[in-house]
């Protein structure tokens, strides 16, 4: 019998490019500018050869005046890998540029921070550590970006050990501030103190643990965590490390099975993992109950559905009350750490950017538990607090 030829492989269908979106993105979001004229010999000769000799020498021998004499004092490297985008998963580096583009628009419009993007072919933690420590000379900071877990952890752990400025990871730690500023003023809202709610948060990866640990370090003593087999208790065999750690410091009712059980008389639910919490279960937490969907587009909850059941809703969409977006955070976080000369982001950072972002709310209603990401005074508000803290 004659072996027949296999069938052709179809070939993958072209996007289509058109449209404002895409015209928003014709030639890329950045350039660069210079920040002195070059008008003549003279100038050329101060800003290049023979002038930029005299700046070289001195940095060689104090190598702090890069943070005075170059860009390094107020640029940062927005890296990522392409392993985590958006809600767009594994896409790779070159897919990741538009996005990190973006964030590189938002840290210039939000706080006068200029950034580049530095998207990395994936390898393992240690190819991606030494190569961002390699590029570290260049920046005054770096904010890591859409790394997937749990290698984020350590990458960023690694990073922060290495270098002498400040590391980031803004899926872990921008979302955690950012929902701690919002839970401070909600919990205002249903006449609480924060240090006695109950709280759920449904996803176990980068923004889920550094929630967990932000409210844990504010005095929320009751914080449970689930992952998709269930809530994360000391008890399981299946935990990867980052989740024994996770383990070993919440959950201290001792809670076992699924989310529904972790859910039953909860006073908040955290969701950072995408798929769906029925209403069913949504309506067994406790009266005048807090609910942060956060995933994007599709929340966890629909944010109608929520209100039936919540006092306070708030998702990570700009079409409802109450985003919780992490631009409230890193713009000004970042200009405090720069313009202190902060060698890291400390823990006390992070509690103060919450609180700073929360006082701007004088007065939290159901509907305004966060400022808006447009308003003028969350950057330098943030900084403020961040350098005090430097």
């Amino acid at each position: 019998m004659t072996e027949q030829p296999a069938p052709p492989v179809p070939a993958p269908s072209q996007p289509d490019i058109s449209g404002p979106v895409f015209e928003a993105h014709e030639g890329g979001k950045l350039e660069s500018v210079p920040t002195k004229p070059l008008r003549d010999r003279a100038d050329l000769a101060l800003l290049y050869t023979p002038g930029v000799a005299d700046v070289c020498r001195a940095i060689a021998i104090d190598p702090s005046l890069s943070f005075r004499f170059t860009t390094r004092r107020n640029t940062v490297a927005v890296v990522t890998d392409g392993t985590a985008v958006l809600g767009l998963g594994d896409i790779g580096p070159v897919a990741a540029l538009p996005v990190m583009e973006g964030k590189a628009v938002l840290f210039k419009h939000f706080a006068g921070v200029d950034s580049v993007p530095v998207c990395l072919e994936t390898g393992t933690v240690e190819e991606i550590v030494e190569a961002v420590a390699r590029l570290a000379p260049t920046y005054g900071g770096i904010n890591l970006e859409d790394i997937s877990a749990p290698r984020c952890f350590a990458i960023e752990e690694q990073l922060k050990a290495r270098l002498d400025i400040p590391v980031f990871h803004d899926d872990q730690h921008g979302t955690a501030i950012v929902s701690l500023a919002a839970l401070i003023n909600a919990a205002k809202v249903v006449g609480r103190e924060l240090e006695t709610l109950r709280v759920v948060i449904s996803g176990a990866g980068a923004a889920g643990v550094a929630i967990a640990n932000i409210l844990l370090r504010r005095g929320v003593a009751d914080v449970v965590v689930c992952d998709s087999r269930g809530v994360v208790h000391s008890g399981r065999t299946d935990l990867a490390e980052h989740k024994v750690r996770v383990a070993a410091t919440t959950n201290p009712r001792g809670v076992t099975g699924v989310l529904a059980d972790a859910m039953l008389g909860a006073d908040v639910f955290i969701g950072v993992s995408g798929g769906s919490v029925p209403e069913e279960i949504v309506a067994t937490m406790s009266s005048d109950a807090i609910v942060f969907a956060l995933a994007n587009p599709d929340p966890e909850v629909h944010p109608e559905v929520a209100a039936r059941h919540a006092r306070v809703v708030a998702t990570g969409r700009s079409d409802y009350p109450n985003q919780i977006n992490n631009v409230l955070a890193f713009p000004g976080l970042f200009r405090g750490a720069l313009d202190s000369g902060a060698s890291g982001i400390t823990e006390a950072m992070k509690l103060a950017a919450a609180q700073a972002i929360a006082d701007l709310v004088e007065a939290p209603v159901a509907d305004l538990v966060v400022p808006s990401v447009f308003d003028e005074r969350v950057a330098t508000a943030v900084a403020a607090a961040v350098a005090a803290h430097a």
